[in-house]
């Protein structure tokens, strides 16, 4: 199959512009038929911060609460995040100037009310998850320590463990599961979503798997509320910060099930990952190297020794992510290298060991010892600004279905993410839609049968490591045009068929990846503009004309629908 990338219907940015893209996707995923049936209030899909925040705030509510995960409790992002916690300090001033400091790495694409909502619920939701037992870094004083990353104007970040941070907050959160009489089912994966006949989800389709990711069985999770918490989709990328479990399941079954996603190229690649050998623990996450190392003082050099950040941008080597990945990925394209150096000598081996010990380990297993040497570090894919569409209390544009943490686009991180906004962000939507679903449970609704129209198709689980460097090398850090349409036929060709129907967890993720890049690289195509997150090779410079998002959706056509077929093109809209 050869095809253009995308086709535009109507005039650049006005009002809705529709956008499709010529790459099918599968509307459902490859399944066997359902053999068993569960009931529940809420259905949690994903045991991150975000997921389990919720879980946390529902504690004693009497609702029938069920977290189903693919892999072990702990297999996502969460535990793997290291800088900390970003919370306004106790300073009056400092909610605005978080506040500020938020929109201004966002590119003027952030929506300010939700920003002042994470901003100003900050302190409590750090309060709160402290009451839970998180046991954060403590300054002489005996309150928490605080230190400062990428993009802040000042030291607000709260840490533990040095580095461990997001290992302390995922201790926390599952501590309590069990007295709450949370129901937790691991090795199961989310599939898709149940719809009513009135078009509200109802639950999921959820299989149960083996050790090794072969399917066991497949049943129908009945819930009033359906929650999204899986996590982002880097894992679109071959080089990425994500484990090998964040491949963007709950993203690509809220597109099949006709929800609206957004802003899906804008996908951030953290500047300072490990770039020597053996630079990964073998499940395709690369180790990472905290910007808070440079908060600390740190500099990004090349190899000659010269500082790399220097008169580019106000902060130097504390500009926000979007700014230093950029400058990097342009230096390392001038001098013809795939590195560039962390020089973090001047920090002294006491502050290396006591703040960052896990980074020291890190890099000294792979053979570089950071209190003696340059760290070698390129960008990587790290975090996903876009998901699906919803606001900070988690509901999205389909009755009964939510989306929290990286699943979601709720408007706080716009066109790139503040450093640390991103477990605040979990912490605070969850709590908020623990509120609401305590206060205003949705109805049960009765799902319609799973219908089996057309072949079961999917794309060939073989095929995803070449699709993974492709997106890396022609959608990375910096986009080229004619690179994109290269990748948009990369992607035709391995668009799914029958024979990449595979009922396993490799084929179901396969599946969903292909759908997720094909939808980002058409967005990435389509923004002519270099804003955020966002590069371009053809433009250099944001366009007050594309102060917008671009949405996207299936085709209409019901996934439930037997004139849907097992193929479906994703439309994208320009919107304010």
């Amino acid at each position: 199959m050869t095809a253009p990338a995308l086709t535009r219907r109507g005039p650049l940015p006005g009002a809705a512009v529709a956008l499709r893209t010529a790459v099918p996707v599968a509307r459902r995923s490859a399944t066997p038929a359902p053999t068993w049936r569960l009931r529940t209030d809420v259905l949690v899909a994903g045991s991150g911060v975000a997921g389990l925040s919720l879980v946390a705030g529902l504690a004693g509510s009497g609702l029938r609460v069920h977290v189903v995960t693919k892999g072990a409790l702990d297999a996502g992002s969460t535990r793997w995040a290291q800088g900390g916690i970003a919370r306004a300090t106790e300073d009056a001033d400092d909610v605005d100037l978080h506040v500020r400091d938020t929109l201004v790495a966002g590119a003027g694409l952030c929506d300010p009310v939700a920003v002042r909502q994470l901003v100003g619920e900050s302190r409590a939701a750090v309060d709160a998850l402290a009451a839970l037992g998180a046991r954060f870094d403590a300054a002489p004083d005996g309150r928490p320590a605080q230190t400062r990353e990428g993009g802040h104007s000042r030291a607000r970040i709260v840490h533990a463990g040095g580095d461990a941070t997001g290992a302390e907050v995922q201790r926390a959160l599952a501590g309590g599961l069990a007295a709450d009489g949370v129901t937790v089912v691991e090795h199961a994966f989310l599939l898709d979503l149940l719809r009513a006949a009135d078009g509200s989800v109802a639950g999921a389709l959820v299989a149960l798997l083996d050790g090794a990711g072969r399917c066991l069985s497949v049943g129908t999770v009945e819930a009033r509320a359906t929650v999204l918490a899986t996590g982002g989709y880097g894992q679109v990328f071959a080089s990425t910060t994500n484990p090998a479990a964040v491949t963007g399941d709950g993203v690509a079954a809220a597109l099949r099930a006709g929800a609206t996603l957004a802003d899906l190229e804008f996908v951030q690649f953290h500047p300072t990952v490990f770039a020597g050998a053996g630079d990964g623990p073998g499940d395709g996450r690369r180790l990472l190297v905290s910007e808070a190392v440079r908060g600390e003082g740190a500099v990004l050099v090349d190899a000659a020794g010269v500082p790399v950040m220097a008169g580019v941008h106000p902060l130097a080597d504390l500009a926000p992510r979007d700014v230093v990945s950029a400058r990097m990925a342009q230096v390392m394209a001038a001098q013809g290298v795939d590195r560039l150096y962390l020089d973090a000598r001047g920090l002294g081996e006491r502050t290396l060991l006591r703040r960052f010990p896990t980074i020291v380990a890190g890099c000294r297993d792979a053979g570089i010892d950071p209190v003696r040497e340059l760290v070698p570090v390129r960008p990587a894919a790290h975090y996903s600004c876009g998901g699906v569409r919803a606001d900070l209390t988690g509901r999205t544009d389909l009755a009964g279905l939510f989306a929290v943490g990286e699943t979601a686009c709720t408007g706080v991180h716009g066109a790139n993410r503040l450093a640390s906004n991103s477990l605040l962000e979990g912490l605070v939507a969850g709590g908020r839609l623990a509120a609401l679903l305590r206060a205003d449970l949705p109805p049960a609704r009765r799902p319609e049968p799973v219908h089996r129209d057309g072949p079961d198709v999917g794309v060939d689980p073989a095929v995803r490591p070449a699709l993974a460097r492709a997106t890396d090398a022609d959608a990375g850090v910096l986009r080229d045009p004619a690179r994109l349409a290269v990748l948009a036929e990369r992607l035709d060709d391995a668009a799914p068929g029958p024979a990449g129907a595979v009922p396993t967890r490799a084929g179901w993720e396969a599946t969903n990846l292909h759908t997720l890049a094909v939808a980002l690289v058409a967005a990435a195509t389509a923004r002519t503009e270099s804003r955020g997150c966002h590069r371009r090779t053809d433009v250099d410079h944001p366009r007050e004309e594309w102060r917008r998002h671009l949405t996207a959706a299936l085709e209409p056509g019901s996934p439930a629908s037997p004139a849907s077929g097992s193929f479906g093109t994703i439309r994208q809209e320009v919107t304010p």
